[in-house]
């Protein structure tokens, strides 16, 4: 059986981002895993199912981080990419300013380890308050625990040693560089988090604005830790790319939960 959405009354807000229904798979691979999965949701439920797609889908995105970290080490000690790192980190130290060194060190504490999990768990309650279902809060919580297991991989594999002292601003960090754990957590928490947004949203302008500004904003987190000589560009580079990827595990995992709740599936 393949899934091709099929018109019907549902106009629920918790479908559609712009016009596009997010139920629908317009790709073969696409139907046949919507198949599948609904298969399963019709067996153990929507939620177990889910809940399954994710551990399956975070376990896959460790792995991916693995072997990109192999990968990575490999190729820096080949070809230089490294190299990217010094001139990015001077270019850097030309744009420090008091006004500028405060605002990313007040970036580093909301985005930190304490910050960013309370900043998540107050997302995803407010998501769940206004949806009336707990479905956010494993949403978000699967992004934050699997982005750290992913920075946790990274930094265990390379243990890459972060820019010297003297070249950095506090507050400093003794955990290897490799990857950047701010970047990677905020592109996954924040993107879960505006995603959900955009889908209980019924107008396109703020569904646009929210995904434009929690990009702007993972773009930004990582920028401010190379400015502060926390991380290398590298580090934070991998974060924005890892993070871009679980993020799509995150979402394809909840489009197949909505997808396995549409009576046109089981047509």
């Amino acid at each position: 059986m393949t899934h091709v959405r099929q018109p019907d009354t549902d106009d629920r807000l918790d479908r559609k981002i712009g016009s596009r229904d997010v139920r629908e798979w317009r790709t073969k691979a696409g139907q046949r895993l919507a198949d599948r999965h609904g298969r399963l949701a019709s067996r153990v439920g929507a939620r177990p199912a889910l809940a399954a797609t994710l551990a399956v889908g975070g376990g896959i995105a460790v792995a991916a981080t693995v072997g990109a970290s192999w990968i990575y080490d490999g190729v820096t000690s080949r070809n230089g990419i490294e190299s990217l790192d010094g001139p990015a980190l001077a270019l850097a130290q030309k744009l420090r300013s008091p006004a500028v060194d405060a605002s990313a060190a007040g970036i580093a504490r909301l985005f930190g380890p304490v910050g960013m999990p309370v900043l998540g768990l107050a997302m995803a309650g407010a998501l769940a308050a206004r949806s009336r279902e707990l479905t956010p809060v494993v949403v978000v919580t699967a992004a934050g625990v699997g982005s750290l297991a992913m920075t946790l991989a990274g930094k265990n594999i390379i243990d890459r040693n972060r820019p010297h002292r003297r070249d950095a601003i506090a507050p400093f960090e003794k955990s290897p560089s490799f990857p950047s754990g701010h970047t990677l957590n905020a592109t996954t928490v924040l993107g879960a988090g505006a995603y959900l947004f955009a889908l209980y949203e019924e107008r396109n302008a703020p569904q646009t604005v929210v995904i434009a500004t929690a990009a702007a904003t993972a773009v930004t987190v990582g920028l401010s830790r190379v400015l502060l000589g926390a991380h290398w560009f590298t580090d934070v580079a991998v974060g924005w790319t890892t993070g871009a990827g679980w993020l799509s595990v995150l979402i394809t995992s909840h489009r197949l939960f909505l997808t396995s709740q549409d009576p046109a599936h089981t047509r």
